[in-house]
């Protein structure tokens, strides 16, 4: 109990900045500057193709050794890593449910005289985000158990402290895993049904 506070305060901070991450990178891919495409297409890959462990450990250990730049504390570190990792991901979901708006809705909204910022704003994105709302709903949950992670780091989360009970009674061990795993599933529990809900409305008016 004493690690809920520390799992659920991580999680709620990586849902929103990496969240944010997805909308800026994914609309940055889609920009018709070759730069801001690039330079935005490198990050997703980088943090795609690497372990989010390695991130964990390059921004609490080696950044602050190899440039001298602090990130306030191992909870920041924790926080920005995974919202980097799972922002890179769902990026990807931004930008192709944007693309996958039938092009008739961008051709109806420019017939309509909108600009660009009013035909993203008013008929595209609207549409593209019922799209990304069950898969944002599985990243959460996706999120929740890399909090496990931050363990490594120092954090005292609920694996932290599972780690202490088991090292001070190893015949306890697979008691003390058993109720870990209770714990992260009663804390899905709400994600996995905030998912579904996200999904039934993502469905509302759409033909079948």
């Amino acid at each position: 109990m004493k690690g809920i506070n520390i799992t659920i305060t991580v999680l709620i901070a990586s849902a929103f900045f990496g969240y944010l991450f997805a909308f800026i990178a994914g609309l940055c891919r889609l920009s018709p500057n070759i730069v801001i495409r690039k330079s935005t297409g490198f990050y997703v890959e980088i943090f795609r193709g690497t372990s989010l462990i390695v991130q964990l450990f390059w921004l609490y250990y080696a950044i602050p050794m190899l440039f001298g730049i602090q990130l306030g504390s191992n909870w920041w570190a924790g926080v920005i890593a995974i919202a980097l990792n799972y922002g890179a991901y769902m990026s990807e979901i931004v930008r192709g449910s944007i693309l996958a708006v039938a092009k008739g809705q961008t051709e109806a909204a420019t017939a309509l005289n909108m600009s660009s910022f009013q035909r993203m704003r008013l008929v595209i994105f609207p549409q593209a985000i019922r799209m990304m709302l069950p898969e944002f709903g599985n990243y959460l949950i996706q999120m929740l158990k890399a909090t496990s992670l931050v363990s490594l780091i120092g954090m005292t989360d609920i694996l932290y402290y599972g780690g202490i009970l088991r090292s001070s009674n190893l015949s306890q061990a697979p008691t003390v895993y058993l109720l870990i795993l209770i714990f992260y599933f009663i804390l899905a529990l709400p994600l996995i049904w905030l998912t579904r809900k996200m999904e039934g409305i993502s469905k509302k008016g759409v033909a079948t």
